[in-house]
């Protein structure tokens, strides 16, 4: 079964379906209000995401800082973010994620 990247209004789906036309009914069915701005078969069954797309090319170990941040900030995700922040020089925005994404994560 073919892969598909299928670019909304609103997100990014990654899917498994028969054709085009299946791709297209799981946006309808898990995103019916919004629209199909690209739809592409990927050429193999698998998807890689570059971490240098994401901004993630240092060395550090983001996720053990971040969540190091979170257990001296006893898990205030405000004073976590000002915290990343701090340690490792990051922007509000890329610390935000950070913390969050490891909040998520149950740090």
């Amino acid at each position: 079964m073919p892969l598909f990247e299928i670019e909304t209004t609103s997100h990014i789906i990654i899917t498994w379906a028969d054709d085009e036309v299946a791709a297209r009914n799981v946006v309808a069915d898990a995103y019916p209000t919004d629209d199909v701005i690209r739809l592409t078969r990927r050429p193999r069954d698998t998807w890689v995401i570059s971490k240098g797309v994401l901004g993630l090319t240092s060395k550090m170990d983001i996720c053990s800082i971040a969540r190091e941040c979170l257990s001296r900030s006893s898990g205030d995700k405000l004073h976590a973010i000002r915290l990343y922040m701090q340690e490792t020089g990051s922007d509000l925005e890329k610390a935000r994620k950070v913390i969050e994404s490891n909040m998520v994560m149950g740090w």
